[in-house]
């Protein structure tokens, strides 16, 4: 190489490195408790600040970053680098600054079992929203606070943003765990008795899980059921790959929310049910978030 271009290069370099290293870091916490009498027992989340929240007085906006099935409120941080992508898009100004929580919710789904003994959504609403608004300077109101997860997070996100529209403003899904009711219907009998029975019922075969719980749970569902006008409270973003073996839900159910004129964006890209997909896509989700936080 010339002398003059590998100069140059590495005076490039150099730069990129120096801009790197001005990027304000945010702070992470992770596997901190609430002690929830709901549920009789403790909550671990994770929380992410950012950088100028202990230099600040200011109050600010929440997302609550709901994990897949088999991780924890670890797992954003840990495999979808949370910290490392917020920090550079609020430093760039792509997103506003925000308090990211990720609670742990195990295999629940994030609903109250059928048997009313998991009411991890009830906790969720009634204890932990309230406990994050009065131990940080969160802004509480509707307008800024906003859901998103992937997989069974998705899942999660969808549906407390449908059934709760008075809590959120915006809601961006990841590969969410839509399922169809013949989906749920063909499981494997052993794959759904040890996952999906645990929450909507036990034992049942074919036709039969389509139990009144499920009903009340299931996605395809409450966009048939949930009156428009509610549904739209919300603004929507999907996004699952071209290549995820839950394509055919997340399609059917943008189909749905077209039928119903229920406002909303779809985006299919190129890519599988993997970390990969969801690091290289949450900024933009939660782009779609803070533009609602931000005054026109």
């Amino acid at each position: 190489m010339h002398p003059l271009k590998l100069l140059l290069t590495g005076v490039f370099f150099c730069f990129l490195l120096a801009v790197q290293a001005q990027v304000p870091a945010g702070l992470v916490q992770e596997s901190l408790k609430m002690k929830s009498k709901l549920l009789g027992t403790e909550v671990k989340y994770t929380i992410y600040l950012p950088a100028d929240y202990n230099t600040s007085q200011r109050n600010y906006p929440v997302v609550y970053l709901l994990h897949g099935g088999g991780d924890d409120d670890t797992g954003w941080v840990q495999f979808g680098e949370i910290q490392r992508y917020a920090d550079q898009a609020i430093a760039s100004g792509e997103i506003p600054p925000m308090i990211i929580i990720t609670p742990d919710a195990k295999r629940t789904y994030y609903i109250n079992d059928y048997q009313g003994k998991v009411r991890y959504e009830d906790m969720f609403v009634q204890e932990l929203i309230p406990f994050i608004d009065s131990k940080y300077r969160t802004r509480p109101e509707k307008r800024y606070r906003g859901i998103s997860g992937l997989s069974m997070g998705g899942y999660g996100a969808l549906m407390y943003s449908m059934r709760h529209p008075e809590l959120f403003s915006s809601c961006a899904a990841f590969s969410a765990a839509v399922r169809t009711d013949e989906e749920i219907a063909s499981m494997e009998a052993n794959r759904y008795e040890t996952g999906l029975g645990k929450l909507f019922g036990e034992a049942l075969q074919k036709e039969a899980r389509l139990t009144p719980h499920y009903r009340q749970y299931s996605i395809l569902d409450i966009i048939k059921t949930k009156p428009v006008e509610e549904l739209k409270k919300v603004k929507y973003y999907l996004d699952c790959g071209d290549d995820d073996f839950l394509t055919i839900g997340n399609a059917l159910l943008h189909a749905e929310m077209t039928k119903y004129s229920i406002p909303h964006e779809f985006r299919v890209r190129d890519g599988a049910h993997t970390w990969t997909y969801w690091r290289t896509g949450i900024i933009n989700g939660l782009k779609f978030i803070g533009d609602g936080f931000r005054q026109i």
